[in-house]
């Protein structure tokens, strides 16, 4: 006789999301780097849009609309595999539009899901 537990639906589900997390981890950190700089990109052209008089950079606020919203999508992928509560998923959903607060969240929210999942 064997001492293992058969595997209910739950905890098999609950493996398979733990195996996931090294993968969603790595692509929610690139993304929260990544929005965080074209954020800081997005305040340089503010200022000098209103600042300097620079017309011709409205382009980079499209860019950072586009990668805050794969950037989102990363969020929710690794807060669902990490059974985030709403409240924390949202605050590290915000990150992304407040300057410098991306880069911080994403160092927390790393140590937190590496501490939880052993990684």
């Amino acid at each position: 006789m064997t001492d293992t537990q058969p595997t209910t639906p739950d905890t098999a589900t609950q493996a398979a999301n733990a195996a996931k997390i090294p993968g969603a981890l790595a692509r929610y950190r690139a993304l929260a780097w990544f929005t965080g700089i074209w954020l800081l990109v997005l305040v340089a052209e503010i200022i000098a849009k209103y600042g300097f008089g620079v017309q011709h950079l409205n382009w980079i606020g499209i860019v950072h609309g586009w990668v805050y919203f794969v950037y989102l999508i990363f969020c929710l992928d690794l807060a669902f595999k990490a059974r985030w509560s709403i409240g924390k998923t949202i605050a590290t959903a915000l990150a992304g539009t407040i300057p410098f607060l991306s880069f911080y969240v994403e160092h927390i929210r790393t140590k937190d899901v590496k501490a939880q999942f052993g990684l």
